[in-house]
Formats: structure tokens, sequence, C-alpha cells
């Protein structure tokens, strides 16, 4: 049953067959894993978010980038459901599993690493699904340990484990490599995709540093001004090399969108409007 969050019309359930996006889904899927239409948000006198329309392929996996208090974070606060003052008779379809990751691991300091991935998780087979995705982030016989003991790059692994221990349909992360050393972020971006690849979720990054958006993502966003205002894909085969002369086109013309730099050879399609007929449905609260 849809809930409503101020004017927008906030919706769990799988994309309804026969409804028309802003975006195609990814190749191969049948729906999108979200589907958002003209997303309002205002703090006082700004305008944050603009008519935002968005469509978010099942298992594709979508860098958001834009400069500071362009409004990433809000964005995927939004789509989390956790900003309840989003404006605009947009409605917002979701997965029924959405997991969070964010720049500080929050991991709980009088719980155990175990305990921590598998806080929430009911049933008999909690423990082994946890003991399972510890493995898989690299911390296997690091259960029992708190997390003050582990390293920063340890606890965004038990993060990413808690995460994924949940099998979403649906990954937002916030920045979840922000605060780590360049040589433990590089460990975790190859971390993340091979997770990614194993696991299929879509996932919504939202980062400022274009390099991780063109490594990691198949599609990246730039937002400005309160609207996407670039929507680029990442064509290039995994893993991705940095020296690759196609990596580094795609790292100029998202850095000449983003106003760093300015190359005339480094151009980027803007994202068009959608058409009204391809808008998603609205309802009206």
């Amino acid at each position: 049953m849809a809930t409503h969050a101020g004017g927008l019309t906030k919706d769990p359930r799988p994309a309804v067959p026969g409804t028309r996006d802003p975006r195609p889904a990814a190749p191969g899927t049948a729906a999108p894993a979200v589907r958002a239409g003209r997303l309002v948000r205002r703090f006082g006198d700004r305008t944050v978010l603009k008519e935002i329309d968005l469509a978010l392929g099942a298992g594709e996996f979508t860098a958001l980038l834009g400069r500071s208090g362009s409004g990433k974070s809000t964005l995927l606060r939004a789509v989390a459901g956790l900003d309840h003052d989003v404006e605009g008779s947009g409605e917002l379809l979701v997965p029924e599993r959405v997991s969070l990751s964010f720049q500080d691991s929050r991991l709980l300091p009088w719980l155990r690493v175990l305990d921590n991935v598998t806080l929430g998780l009911r049933g008999p087979g909690a423990r082994d699904r946890g003991l399972t995705a510890l493995a898989e982030v690299g911390l296997a016989g690091r259960e029992r340990s708190w997390p003050h003991e582990l390293s920063g790059g340890e606890q965004q692994r038990a993060a990413l484990a808690r995460a994924l221990v949940r099998d979403p349909e649906l990954l937002l992360a916030d920045e979840p490599f922000g605060a780590l050393d360049a040589l433990t972020r590089i460990k975790m971006h190859d971390l993340l995709r091979e997770l990614y690849e194993r696991h299929r979720p879509a996932v919504l990054l939202v980062t400022h540093d274009v390099d991780e958006a063109v490594e990691l993502a198949d599609r990246v966003l730039v937002l400005d001004e309160g609207a996407i205002s670039v929507d680029l894909a990442i064509d290039l085969p995994t893993p991705r090399d940095r020296r690759d002369p196609r990596f580094q086109e795609h790292r100029d013309a998202l850095l000449a969108a983003l106003g760093v730099h300015s190359d005339p050879h480094a151009s980027v399609p803007p994202q068009p409007a959608p058409r009204q007929e391809d808008r998603p449905h609205v309802s009206h609260a």
C-alpha cells in the first residue's frame, strides 16, 4: 500500500507493467528498480531539487556527481524515504529491499562485528548469513571483534556486509569511501565492484570523485542547480583501466560538465528533458 510523505506518493511495489519512464530500464531488465517523478525539495527560499525525473534500471550501477551543495545527498535521502519534506506531485517507486551505506560505517560500538552485520535479521539462518557476508568482504574470522578494533577500511567492509546480507534490490551509497585514504579506497573500489557483479542490486552511488564514478558506474548523472544536467553511459569493460584513453575521455568530459576545466574536445550531451508522454504516472495527494 502506498504511503504519503508531503505531496509525494511513495509506493514500494514493483513498477506497473505498461507504464513509461523518463529513461528506459537497463538492457535485459523488465522494469526499473527506481522510478521518481517531479521530485521537489526546498530549504527555505532555496529549491535544491527542481522537479527531478529519475529512473534506475534493475541491476544498474549509477553514480551521481555534483558540486558541494548540489543536492546529491538530498536526492539519495528522498529515494531512501528518509526525507519526508520532499514535495511535488510525483510518484516514487522503490523496491521492497533497500540497503544504505554512508561515509561513516555507523557500526554500533557496543555490538560485536557479527551482531552489527546481522542486526535486524531474524530466523535461524541469520548467523550463517552474517558469516557468509563477512567472508565475502574479507573479514572472515573477525566476527567477534569490536568495531574499534577494526581499521577504517575494515569498518567500511563490515558496513558493506551489513548492507548486502539482506540481499537488497537497491543499494544507496552516500560517499561510502570519502573518509578513507587513497590506497584503501582503491581496494574498496575493487571490492564494491566485485560484490556488485556477484549480487547485482541496482546501485545509486553519491560521490564527488569523478575517477570513482567512471571506474565503478555504468551510468553517471550530474546534478547541477537542482536538475540532472548530464546522463552519461560508461560503456567500458570491467575491471577498468584508468590509463585507457576512453576512461580519460569520460573523465575529462565530466570534469568539464562540472566546470572544473574547459576542454572543447570533452563534451557530454546534456540530459534531454523527458517528453510529457514519457513522464511517469503522477498522483496528486
